[in-house]
């Protein structure tokens, strides 16, 4: 796959990440790779804290919130960009 594939496969699930890490062009599309790893981790972490009673009412916002970063970084990987996403931009996971 190349760059702008790769990019965008990431952002569909964490499924498409991890097809889009092993399958894909990941020099190319680290910038993606990584602001994808990021989202599903927090997809993750939301769905785990989800079930959590206190806590789990409030994490309809959170996923809501991941869900437009998600779709954000997809039009983003779609027209070549490698815009930094709010929030979770600085964070890196791979190297």
């Amino acid at each position: 796959m190349n760059k702008k594939a790769t990019s965008v496969i990431a952002y569909l699930s964490w499924i498409g990440w991890l097809i889009a890490y092993l399958a894909g062009d990941k020099e190319g599309a680290k910038f993606h790779l990584n602001q994808a790893g990021v989202l599903a981790i927090v997809g993750l972490a939301t769905t785990v804290l989800a079930w959590v009673p206190i806590v789990g009412r409030f994490m309809w916002i959170v996923s809501t919130v991941v869900g437009i970063f998600s779709l954000v970084g997809l039009i983003y990987a779609a027209q070549d960009q490698d815009k930094p996403l709010p929030l979770i931009g600085g964070i890196t996971l791979l190297k």
